[in-house]
């Protein structure tokens, strides 16, 4: 892969996702921790009017605003349907960005540990996974290369190369030491291995790891008028990146009665009970465990 010039670092993406924000905060006093010598370095403050009124978004969830049809929609006007296409102005355009690699700071509810979310299954992500690994032994790396780059429509998508960095548990609106650690732990990794690439000096690597690949999502039970009729079973609760086989519970309705999940594969679930989800009475995702060849 080509030289990466420019390099984003993107928080505050929702408003009340506070770790991504209060980084930038530290590093816009502090940029040496971000420079580097091979690459430009920017913040971006994504939605700091949703930070403000201390809610996800305002209008819409601007982390779903990014797909080529939106973008170029003039009949889109809510106020992250609008923001989306200044972000894109900024950062990109979507297909032909000026930045070339995104790094997008969020927080979750589910207990996910620190997580990277990688958009592409190319030589480039699988080696940038296992030095993110080999030096943060607690990651998790999941990828999300279901769809390409030009079809997701995360903020992370504008640029060629993207990453998302999802860290949890965290309350809405909350800052937590050691979820915020751990950010600028993983941010720093990506930045490193970002300069060690362009030197063309990245180091010898585990020749194989193991991640995991987004499958599917789960809704939560719902009853005949569209109610929500049950909850995450409590075996299930807080278990993210645990197997789930088929005949396990997954679910417990309100009046006793267990669901139990039917697979035909072991199922790793995360984003579990994820607040966040719950206006698309969204339970879980799920992801097969694979093993990564860097070679």
């Amino acid at each position: 892969m080509d030289k990466i010039n420019t390099v984003a670092i993107v928080g505050g993406t929702h408003g009340n996702e506070y770790s991504g924000i209060y980084l930038l905060r530290q590093w816009d006093k502090q940029p040496e921790i971000i420079s580097r010598s091979t690459f430009s370095t920017e913040t971006v403050f994504a939605n700091e009017k949703a930070f403000e009124q201390n809610k996800r978004y305002v209008d819409f969830d601007l982390n779903r605003q990014f797909s080529h049809d939106d973008l170029n929609n003039p009949n889109l006007r809510g106020y992250e349907q609008c923001l989306a296409k200044s972000l894109n102005q900024q950062l990109g355009p979507k297909g032909d960005a000026r930045t070339d690699f995104i790094i997008d700071l969020h927080n979750t509810t589910s207990n996910m540990g620190p997580s990277l979310i990688l958009l592409q299954s190319d030589e480039f992500n699988r080696k940038m996974g296992a030095y993110v690994k080999q030096h943060m032994p607690s990651a998790v790396v999941v990828f999300e290369d279901h769809a390409s780059v030009e079809e997701h429509f995360f903020l992370s998508s504008l640029s060629p190369q993207g990453v998302i960095v999802e860290i949890g548990p965290q309350p809405q609106s909350v800052i937590r030491q050691d979820v915020l650690d751990w950010m600028a732990e993983m941010t720093k990794h990506i930045l490193d291995f970002i300069e060690l690439h362009n030197q063309a000096d990245v180091p010898a690597l585990p020749r194989t790891y193991e991640a995991f690949k987004y499958t599917e999502t789960l809704s939560l039970p719902l009853d005949e008028a569209g109610e929500r009729a049950g909850m995450v079973h409590h075996s299930v609760q807080d278990g993210d990146f645990k197997p789930l086989k088929d005949g396990d519970p997954i679910f417990t309705l309100f009046d006793g009665t267990e669901i139990f999940w039917e697979g035909d594969y072991i199922a790793y679930p995360h984003f579990i009970n994820e607040a966040a989800y719950y206006d698309n009475n969204l339970a879980m995702s799920l992801a097969e465990k694979l093993i990564v060849h860097t070679d």
